[in-house]
């Protein structure tokens, strides 16, 4: 194989992967879903070759699960995952949010928290989900950079994946929560700014538990 042979295939790769993982993380592929190679092939005209590979990826990742001759299975957000994240995320965020309060910068990102919100208030929903689900993501993540612990904005990082599928999951759910959000975020900009860490904490376990508890009422 050439050089040239393999950087396309590469390329094919590439595309097959980050074309199955949006439709998993934007709800397009539901868990319980079975999809095949060659209805991947299809849709991308490529060869299943590079569709495999990119099924290899995902399933390291816990998205897919392989069945050998009848394709891969999206696999379903359980749980213990749901409570899992849930609780990771109420630790990292509260954490943040004393941090910055106790270096005196909780107004600046506050006003950085809110402009994003302005952002998500701007968008045409539900036809926009995934990038309200993005920018629901982007808020959380600036209060937690924003602390400076690069350890954990990392860790916090790695979580990426799994907040912007069940946000887009909780929303095709319980589409008031949509609403319902923007609320929690301009209260939680509030109460940062307030400097009021018990309240934000307090209000950032609603808020999580509210959206991922979606995903537990079926």
């Amino acid at each position: 194989m050439s050089t040239s042979d393999r950087s396309q295939r590469r390329a094919a790769g590439e595309r097959a992967y980050e074309w199955v993982k949006d439709r998993i993380l934007d709800g397009r592929l539901e868990g319980g879903q079975l999809l095949s190679e060659g209805e991947a092939a299809s849709a991308l005209e490529i060869s299943r070759t590079p569709v495999r590979e990119a099924f290899l990826r995902l399933e390291v990742e816990g998205l897919l699960r392989l069945y050998p001759k009848r394709g891969a299975l999206v696999v379903p957000v359980s749980a213990g995952e749901v409570a899992e994240v849930t609780e990771a995320r109420i630790l990292l965020e509260s954490h943040a949010a004393a941090t910055v309060i106790a270096r005196g910068i909780q107004a600046d990102v506050a006003d950085s928290m809110n402009a994003v919100l302005g952002d998500q208030r701007r968008l045409d929903v539900p036809k926009e989900t995934a990038a309200f689900s993005r920018l629901d993501r982007q808020f959380h993540a600036t209060l937690v950079e924003a602390a400076g612990n690069g350890l954990l904005t990392q860790f916090y990082s790695g979580l990426h994946d799994r907040q912007v599928r069940m946000a887009n999951s909780a929303l095709h759910r319980a589409p008031s929560r949509y609403g319902a959000i923007l609320d929690e975020h301009a209260r939680l900009c509030t109460l940062l700014r307030d400097s009021d860490a018990d309240g934000f904490r307090e209000q950032l376990a609603a808020h999580i538990g509210g959206t991922h508890g979606a995903l537990l009422d079926s």
